[in-house]
């Protein structure tokens, strides 16, 4: 058997050994360019002394890459049984820095990373699997309390999720309740693309790695009422604003018209017209109406 530089078999081999065959039910796309998972890893910036919270490893490719540049831990989430004796052959090779977790990300709670990672720094890098990739994202920005668990996310998604992730009003048609959520609490931007035929097997999008970096003081607004206002908005998004939000301002007994005037928005505007600091005015207009009653 050949050996690749970190040491360990090459990942087709070790995909091959252990009948690993990818999974579309799990959104399963693997990458087996040690080269690719090598600039993965470095995106997520200098690892030494950092926790690095993986999810979806699969049979370990970006994982070998981020032990391979010093991460001082790894936490590997994994819900496919059927990968974790991979793993467990990556642990060997790096004793005491993989420390393997079978279970659903999306049910997992941030205190046993934190517990896991004792006292170093978490970075959450990761070739999501698609299917739950923008699910696991929401989850992420709408921690509480914020500053967050994490101090930065490297993460995978197709190229029209990574676009949604970093759009403005300037670009409508990707400009959603998505981007509203990452421009508020992070600094988010595209790194780089990376081709379909660089996974196995090959997606029919190309997709994109994006880094999101924790703003320490989000401008003040409650999450709640935010998270809300952009489902409502963003739910009609043809609509006017003082239509899509008739049935969200009702639930504070208020007008939508007085709601949008309170917080200094044009009634006639569509939620694709209004930036990350309009909707925070609006979420503290809703706040003190509420407050008021």
């Amino acid at each position: 058997m050949t050996l690749a530089q970190d040491g360990l078999p090459p990942l087709r081999e070790v995909v091959a050994a252990f009948d690993l065959s990818p999974k579309k039910s799990l959104g399963q796309n693997f990458l087996f360019d040690l080269n690719l998972t090598g600039r993965i890893a470095r995106a997520a910036g200098p690892l030494d002394g950092v926790a690095v919270v993986e999810i979806g490893p699969g049979p370990g490719g970006l994982t070998r890459a981020l032990l391979a540049h010093g991460a001082k831990k790894v936490i590997a989430v994994e819900r496919d049984a059927r990968c974790l004796a991979a793993l467990q052959a990556i642990a060997a090779h790096w004793p005491g820095r993989l420390d393997i977790v079978e279970a659903d990300a999306l049910s997992l709670e941030a205190r046993l990373l934190v517990d896991k990672a004792g006292r170093a720094p978490i970075r959450i890098c990761a070739n999501l699997p698609y299917n739950v990739a923008t699910a696991l994202l929401v989850r992420w920005l709408e921690a509480e309390p914020w500053p967050p668990f994490y101090e930065r996310l490297t993460l995978m998604f197709q190229r029209e999720v990574a676009l949604r992730i970093v759009a403005t009003p300037a670009e409508r048609a990707d400009y959603g309740r998505l981007a509203v959520l990452a421009g508020w609490r992070t600094k988010a931007r595209i790194l780089f693309d990376v081709p379909a035929a660089a996974f196995t097997p090959p997606p029919k999008v190309t997709s994109s790695v994006v880094e999101l970096v924790p703003r320490a003081e989000p401008a003040a607004c409650d999450l709640r009422l935010l998270s809300g206002l952009t489902q409502a908005a963003f739910g009609q998004r043809r609509k006017m604003l003082r239509q899509s939000l008739k049935s969200f301002a009702a639930s504070l007994r208020v007008a939508s018209s007085d709601l949008l005037v309170a917080a200094g928005v044009d009634e006639t505007r569509r939620a694709e017209e209004v930036d990350v600091d309009g909707f925070v005015a609006l979420a503290r207009a809703a706040e003190k109406i509420h407050q008021s009653h």
